[in-house]
């Protein structure tokens, strides 16, 4: 199965701040948004769930911080059963303490509010929220930004073992390339509102061919980097 949207684009007071887009991926493909802030990254991001959900297609969504997706008045439990309820899926214990298992929050309260568990744990939580219906494509923007390095890194690995031989495909948003190219097999570069290249990870961090993959590839500082 291949997942594609085409024609994708927003404007903005008279500024285009996404120009004609198309995006393609393959089952289970691990793709990489990278680009400097204000490039459009985060508004392809949503420009692309919204038109695939029009589509019937399952998409799932990740914010930045798990403070966009849980309630600090809600339990946790509250926040899984509405997630169940969205996706008009019956309780389904076994299917909760598999996601958590591999997610390591087996340990987690439900009856707790967000800020009764670590902040690694809330967006693990999302995450598993994210996966419970099994989506086509999993739409992470910068997921991993409010949490530190170590956590980040631990919390990237465990999604990459709960992905490993699924359909789902991913799309990583994030300026952090070091976080890209250790986790998806190919990178798409924006800059003003454009993919401005888009091929294989090591192909472009070896050869980058456009100015705005060239400038990120010039600090290769994130390398020493743990996620």
């Amino acid at each position: 199965m291949t997942i594609i949207a085409t024609g994708l684009r927003y404007d903005c007071a008279g500024r285009t701040i996404l120009h004609p887009t198309t995006f393609k991926a393959t089952r289970g493909e691990r793709v990489g948004l990278v680009g400097a802030s204000g490039s459009g990254k985060s508004t392809l991001g949503h420009i692309l769930v919204d038109a695939l959900q029009a589509t019937g297609k399952r998409v799932a969504h990740v914010p930045q911080s798990p403070d966009e997706a849980l309630d600090p008045l809600r339990s946790m439990a509250f926040h899984w059963r509405e997630a169940e309820k969205a996706l008009g899926q019956p309780p389904n214990p076994l299917r909760q303490s598999a996601l958590f298992t591999a997610l390591r929050i087996t340990g987690g309260d439900l009856r707790k509010r967000p800020w009764g568990w670590s902040r690694g744990m809330q967006q693990r939580f999302v995450i598993a929220m994210a996966l419970l219906g099994t989506p086509d494509l999993l739409v992470m923007d910068e997921p991993t930004s409010a949490l530190d390095p170590v956590v980040a890194a631990q919390t990237m690995g465990l999604l990459d073992q709960t992905l490993d031989g699924t359909d789902t495909a991913l799309l990583l948003i994030t300026h952090d390339l070091g976080l890209a190219a250790s986790r998806v097999t190919r990178l798409m570069v924006m800059d003003q509102g454009r993919i401005v290249e888009d091929a294989p990870t090591s192909t472009l961090l070896s050869a980058p061919q456009s100015q705005a993959a060239r400038a990120l590839c010039a600090h290769r500082n994130w390398l020493a980097l743990p996620c």
